[in-house]
């Protein structure tokens, strides 16, 4: 998960602009409502990066808050998806 963790880390800071390390983005950070960048352009924009670069679809009935809760929750479930190809 560690590669995943750094990669989703690197997507994050890339597709949103953050001013941040990629070792400021711990687990337990929070994403959505905490970060000003992760607005609903945000969000789209992010998911768009992350389905190009791990080469997976998020499906529509997959999307809510609750994958944007913190950076551990996102990178589940990236692994998910990833697990599930």
């Amino acid at each position: 998960m560690t590669d995943t963790l750094n990669a989703v880390r690197n997507v994050l800071i890339e597709s949103l602009e953050l001013q941040h390390r990629p070792e400021d983005l711990r687990e337990e950070t929070l994403l959505f409502g905490s970060l000003p960048e992760l607005d609903s352009f945000g969000v789209v924009s992010l998911v768009a990066s992350i389905e190009e670069r791990f080469d997976i679809t998020v499906d529509d009935d997959e999307f809510g808050a609750d994958i944007f809760e913190t950076v551990g929750t996102l990178t589940g479930f990236v692994s998910a998806k990833l697990a599930a190809v």
